[in-house]
Formats: C-alpha cells, sequence, structure tokens
C-alpha cells in the first residue's frame, strides 16, 4: 500500500468543500485529516459532513499539527503567499491554488521561503496532469497537426456578485487572475516555450473596477495564442489548437466533470465539414484526485511538482504584461 501523505486544508472554500477534498479523498497517495477555519463551527462542520478527523479553528493550529505534512492552500488571492510561506516555515510542503501570487515580487518571496525551508510548494493548476492536456500536448509535438502555430481559447462565467471574492480587485479578483492564468498556462504548456510579448484589451465593471471582459494576445517564437477571458459572459470554455497541417480541438478544456468522459477532436484539415476528423475519448477521471496523488507522489520523492514555482513566476510575468498592455495600449515585452 502506498504510504499516503497526510494533509490539511486552510479554510473551507467551496473549491476545497466539493471539489478537492472529495477528489483527494479517493486517492492513493493522499490522506485528508484535517481541516482548519478561522470559525471553529465552520470547520467542525465541514469536517462532519466530509468525514475528516480533525478540526481546527485557526490555520496556525493546523500548521504546527506534527502529524500534518503537507497543506492544501484554498484561501483568497491575496492570502496565498504569506500563508504559504508560514506553512513552509513549519516545515509542511505546500499546493496553493492559483494564482499563486499577485506578483511576480511576491512570488519570488515564496521561491526564496521553499528554497531556505527545503519544502516542496507547487501550483495547484490541475489541467497539468489531466490525461487529455498530457495527450494534447503529445500530439502537438508529434508532427500530426504540422507545426504548433496558433492556439485560441475562450473561458467565461457569470458572476456580478459584489461581495463575491473573485470579484474584489484588493484580493487579486478579476477574469484574468481567476481564469485567464488558465490559458497563459496551457499556451506555454503546449509551446514549451515562454511568451515574448503580451497585448490586451481589458474592460473593467465600472463599480467593482475588476477587468470583466479580456481579450489577449500573446507572442511566442513560433506562434501565437489569443483568448477572451469573462466573469460577465455566458458560462463557456474551448481550446483550438491550430497547426500548419491540422487541428485539436479540447471541448471542456479546464473543467471537465469527474464522471464523464472527455474528448479531443483531431482534424487533419481535409475539409472544412470535418470529414478528416477522429475523435479521441478519455475515460471519466478527477483531474483533483490525480494532482494531489502527483503532488502527493512529489512529496515523497517519486515525482517531480507537477507546477513548480520557477513556472509559476514565469506564468506570473506574463500576466503583468497583460496588465501593463491593457493600462498603456500598447504591446508590452514579457520579462524573463
Amino acid at each position: 500500500m502506498p504510504n499516503k501523505v497526510r494533509w490539511a486544508v486552510l479554510g473551507v472554500a467551496k473549491i476545497a468543500t466539493a471539489k478537492v477534498i472529495p477528489a483527494m479523498q479517493k486517492g492513493e497517495w493522499s490522506e485528508v485529516v484535517a481541516i482548519a477555519s478561522r470559525d471553529l463551527d465552520k470547520a467542525a462542520t465541514a469536517a462532519g459532513k466530509l468525514g475528516i478527523r480533525k478540526a481546527f479553528g485557526s490555520y496556525e493550529e493546523a500548521i504546527a499539527d506534527p502529524e500534518i505534512e503537507a497543506i492544501y492552500n484554498p484561501l483568497p488571492n491575496h492570502l496565498h503567499v504569506p500563508w504559504s510561506i508560514r506553512a513552509a516555515e513549519a516545515g509542511k510542503h505546500v499546493l496553493c491554488e492559483k494564482p499563486i501570487a499577485l506578483s511576480v515580487a511576491e512570488c519570488r518571496t515564496l521561491i526564496a521561503a521553499r528554497d531556505r525551508t527545503g519544502v516542496k510548494i507547487g501550483e495547484a493548476f490541475m489541467v497539468r496532469t489531466h490525461p487529455q492536456w498530457l495527450r494534447a500536448r503529445e500530439l502537438a509535438h508529434s508532427g500530426e497537426i504540422g507545426e504548433l502555430r496558433a492556439i485560441l481559447g475562450a473561458f467565461s462565467y457569470f458572476n456580478r456578485d459584489a461581495a463575491n471574492i473573485r470579484n474584489i480587485l484588493d484580493f487579486g479578483g478579476g477574469a484574468i487572475m481567476d481564469i485567464g492564468c488558465y490559458p497563459i498556462q496551457i499556451s506555454r504548456f503546449l509551446f514549451g516555450r515562454e511568451p515574448e510579448t503580451a497585448s490586451a484589451l481589458i474592460d473593467r465593471d465600472p463599480h467593482m473596477h475588476t477587468d470583466r471582459l479580456s481579450s489577449v494576445v500573446l507572442g511566442f517564437p513560433s506562434g501565437h495564442s489569443v483568448f477572451t477571458c469573462s466573469t460577465q459572459l455566458v458560462p463557456y470554455q474551448r481550446v483550438q489548437i491550430l497547426g500548419t497541417k491540422g487541428r485539436i480541438e479540447i471541448e471542456v478544456p479546464f473543467n471537465p466533470a469527474p464522471d464523464r468522459k472527455t474528448r479531443l477532436f483531431v482534424d487533419n484539415g481535409a475539409d472544412l465539414w470535418g470529414s478528416g476528423m477522429r475523435v479521441e475519448e478519455f475515460q471519466a477521471c478527477d483531474q483533483y484526485t490525480i494532482q494531489g496523488d502527483v503532488f502527493s507522489q512529489a512529496v515523497r520523492g517519486l515525482a517531480d511538482v507537477p507546477t513548480p514555482l520557477e513556472d509559476s513566476i514565469a506564468n506570473m510575468a506574463a500576466i503583468e504584461a497583460v496588465f501593463e498592455s491593457g493600462r498603456t495600449g500598447r504591446v508590452v515585452r514579457v520579462a524573463s
């Protein structure tokens, strides 16, 4: 039997209680033994519903518990780095939700803490371990679609609640930080290079001041990535990967249901009606289960951290360039 890593979760965020914790509880390498909240009653309620045996009334208690080996941090964006550093300084490994930091400079402080303490720290881009994305990258690099030249994406949902954490600017809210980070991440993942330039049009909510509609062009050495993300559009997501000879379409790229098969469409470009298209199906899986297990294996020294902080800082550099372009109206060079 695998030597499971013992996890504690900071906070009772919906992504944790509804998606990540139930998924990790199915894992072969992960055991969620504690959940913490600043409100002990909330922690106890969540623990009871999820069958977690420890509930703490503060994050400090969870971090200090000697039984805990790793922390999952799904706190609001502005709390990612400070609490991840506190966990690292207590000798805990950390898997932190995206975006892991609010800036490149903040990410550097997290890297320094990781290097100082010797723990594993990773960003929770669960898409990087999903079988459909691993296959998409394999196909993109195989030559089957020719030379990869363009990636087109859309990711949107509708949420105009001013009290929602995703709509609070000071807490790292807005479309680019919440969901635009995904098209940036997968574009870098597929091209295998860093973008050189960023150009963006950004429309901000007149009351909340968060970016509610953003369209971005990233210039890579060998092609372009173009995407639109929004917190105030119809819920939708799709990615097209275009080569010189064919294309790959990812049907539900970022939030595939754990109980449904996923599909890639691979088109050889024979015509516009899809006569040269084939479909590749993947058995239903929970990407949060896979993510938790791969990170736990990294803790045990059996795998690499799926999204290490070196990748995180590069993703954040692209995000900063996107915001700068939106602010200035200029094409901005992405810092290396």
